[in-house]
């Protein structure tokens, strides 16, 4: 059986570097920006070395400037924003991929193959998703897709 694959367009990554590496501030974050209506998708959160720490989050292009205006001002203002828009989301959905051992090898391999930049990488049992510029879409998907032909 061939995985499903879905395609999600107008995506911004937001990184929040210099962050507290505390779950309650985390928490805290998601819950006002979830108050705020805005659905978040793919979450990353660096391995903590100190005391701080640097989270990236996905969100709908047209939410950017709500949360903006939020995450500006978060801990008085020490963290920083990083902000890239326009950005494709693959997902890779697959209940066979549980227990499959080399299943993300191949797909990361046909985005090397498509010489694409990868954003953000997130996954679960079943699912690996992929964050890809716009411009480098076409190349990773059909690449991708390739596996299973």
């Amino acid at each position: 059986m061939q995985p499903e694959l879905n395609v999600f367009e107008d995506v911004t990554l937001i990184t929040l570097q210099n962050i507290p590496a505390d779950i309650a501030f985390i928490a805290q974050v998601f819950e006002k920006i979830g108050s705020m209506g805005v659905d978040v998708d793919m979450i990353s959160l660096s391995p903590v070395q100190s005391s701080r720490t640097s989270l990236s989050f996905t969100i709908k292009d047209d939410d950017l400037v709500n949360i903006l205006s939020y995450t500006s001002k978060l801990d008085d203002g020490s963290v920083k924003s990083i902000v890239s828009s326009g950005n494709c989301k693959i997902s890779i959905n697959d209940d066979a991929m549980e227990n499959c051992p080399g299943f993300a090898g191949k797909v990361f391999a046909a985005a090397a193959k498509a010489e694409v930049e990868i954003r953000l990488i997130t996954t679960s049992e079943s699912q690996i998703s992929m964050l890809v510029t716009k411009s480098d879409f076409d190349a990773a998907f059909a690449s991708i897709k390739k596996i299973w032909e």
